[in-house]
């Protein structure tokens, strides 16, 4: 055996014990995790009060994580002051009419191959710039998911739909587009790039259990797109702004309508019909 055939098996053996090292550690990494969430778990339920809600908070968690791969959390509203208890991203919203219990809840996914994300590393101002680098963190994939509480007790999760952002989670709050009638769920993000703020809507224009309409708005120090209603149908529309800057000042140069095409599944414009948009 000559000495290249020598170097190369060596290193044929080195490269095999990395993998699996390496799987090992993801592997240890992803158990670590678990025990830890269901330790605290058992805790939160052992201190916490009798509740009359069996498919509570709480019981979500336990949910998401049985059923939901490794890396995946219940995301957590920032916080509005230093000091605050932080409060889990649901809504609770009851049905009358169907007489059905559904739960509106944000979800972090971890990026497969990456390190596990830390919640806290994803909410809030500073965790806005992770799209300029977010491989040392790990990258967060959120996921708006909607769960229905059964008769049994029980959760069932009926969609989740991805949120097109890594960064800068703040709120989650459940609105009426008033023109139409239609409900949909904001999900507001800090924006430290363009300092300002984006909003990702979630229209329920057919229905709470059918998966809902994304349409992007945002506000920055020279971004801006606007809720409206330009070719008048169900699905909401906007107003896109651009500005002339200076060392002077920052003006509006124009405003362009974008209406949503069902043929197309894509945002569109009379203006050009090569500019489109996804949401």
């Amino acid at each position: 055996m000559n000495i290249t055939k020598i170097v190369f098996l060596l290193l044929s053996i080195v490269i095999v014990s990395c993998n699996e090292m390496s799987d090992k550690q993801a592997e240890d990494s992803a158990n670590k995790d678990e025990a830890i969430r269901r330790y605290n778990i058992e805790m939160q339920k052992k201190q916490k009060k009798t509740s009359e809600n069996p498919c509570d908070t709480l019981a979500l968690k336990e949910y998401i994580l049985n059923k939901d791969s490794v890396g995946t959390y219940l995301v957590e509203f920032d916080r509005t002051f230093t000091y605050n208890v932080p409060k889990s991203a649901v809504i609770y919203y009851l049905d009358k009419k169907a007489k059905k219990q559904y739960i509106f809840a944000v979800i972090a996914k971890s990026k497969v191959g990456e390190r596990f994300i830390e919640p806290k590393n994803v909410i809030g101002y500073e965790s806005s710039f992770i799209n300029l680098d977010s491989t040392k963190l790990g990258t967060a994939f959120f996921y708006l998911a909607l769960y229905r509480c059964d008769q049994d007790s029980t959760f069932n999760q009926i969609w989740e739909s991805k949120v097109p952002i890594h960064g800068g989670f703040n709120r989650m709050t459940l609105k009426t587009w008033k023109p139409k009638k239609i409900m949909y769920v904001e999900l507001n993000y800090e924006a430290g790039i363009i300092s300002g703020h984006r909003n990702y809507n979630f229209f329920l224009v057919n229905g709470i259990e059918k998966k809902p309409h994304l349409m992007e708005t945002y506000v920055g120090l020279v971004h801006k797109r606007t809720l409206s209603i330009v070719n008048d149908d169900k699905y909401p529309d906007y107003w896109e702004y651009r500005f002339w800057e200076d060392s002077l000042s920052i003006r509006i140069r124009d405003s362009i309508p974008f209406y949503w095409d069902t043929t197309k599944n894509l945002y569109v414009t009379k203006i050009n019909r090569n500019w489109f948009r996804k949401y």
